[in-house]
């Protein structure tokens, strides 16, 4: 599985709370459900539709735990914003700079684990992994859209 190859609509310049929100947290597993809760009571607050809420926080929720369970950080940044066209573009920054690529995951059915890039796949418009400015480790981003 590869990402989709659309660029990334960095959110990184952005310090507009109307529009952005950053979360940095430790790497640890604990850190996934305050991303969760966090970033959706900032989307409620945006007056997002349901459905829209829900699929970015589960997104959210994939990207963080991949962030604290396959990479070597001590960190990892999440952020989501609002696009002008009404979308939502969110990210995941981890600290792993060893350059390793993201694993190739084919869980067998009896698999607990391994659905959450599948999931990422099916649910995003577009998605994709850059190098972090910010970290220096991946950036994995999504963008969703109402109704797509």
């Amino acid at each position: 599985m590869s990402p989709h190859t659309t660029p990334s609509l960095r959110l990184l310049g952005s310090t507009n709370t109307d529009t952005a929100h950053w979360l940095e947290l430790p790497a640890h597993r604990t850190s996934v459900k305050v991303a969760r809760n966090t970033l959706g009571e900032r989307l409620t607050a945006w007056r997002l539709p349901c459905e829209l809420r829900d699929d970015a926080v589960l997104l959210v929720s994939e990207l963080a735990t991949n962030a604290v369970l396959h990479t070597v950080s001590t960190r990892i940044l999440c952020g989501v914003g609002l696009i002008a066209d009404g979308s939502l573009h969110l990210e995941v920054h981890d600290e792993d700079r060893t350059g390793r690529l993201l694993p190739r995951c084919d869980p067998g059915p009896d698999d607990e684990n391994g659905r959450g890039l599948l999931l990422v796949q099916h649910i995003a418009d577009t998605w994709g992994v850059d190098r972090s400015t910010l970290t220096g480790g991946h950036a994995v981003w999504a963008t969703l859209t109402e109704g797509a």
